[in-house]
């Protein structure tokens, strides 16, 4: 782009210093800048596309991550539970009072 407007610039001063000047050489020029604007844009859209194809995989990875820590978690909360209940059924034993025996008669 930076060729293209040297290249107007010099033009530009050949424009207005000979009287010969063919204007079609300006316009030709003008096609150019039109053709590399166009890439430019195909570039820009082309690379827009691609971060958004990484950051769809990103997202992606970090909902697996996401889903991973929360299986792991709930893993580990279940047996958490598991054990909390044990403790509970065996304070329960040692609170609750053992039945009597029957007194047995001796004869």
């Amino acid at each position: 782009m930076e060729s293209l407007i040297s290249q107007f610039t010099l033009l530009s001063d050949h424009a207005l210093n000979e009287k010969n000047f063919d204007p079609s050489t300006i316009e030709d020029l003008m096609k150019l800048f039109k053709v590399e604007a166009y890439r430019s844009w195909a570039a820009l859209e082309l690379e827009s596309h691609h971060e958004a194809e990484e950051a769809e995989i990103a997202l992606e990875e970090a909902e697996e991550q996401l889903e991973s820590a929360m299986e792991a978690a709930m893993n580990e909360f279940r047996r958490f539970e598991q054990e909390m209940e044990r403790m509970a059924e065996e304070e329960l034993k040692a609170w609750k009072p053992k039945p009597k025996e029957p007194e047995r008669w001796v004869r």
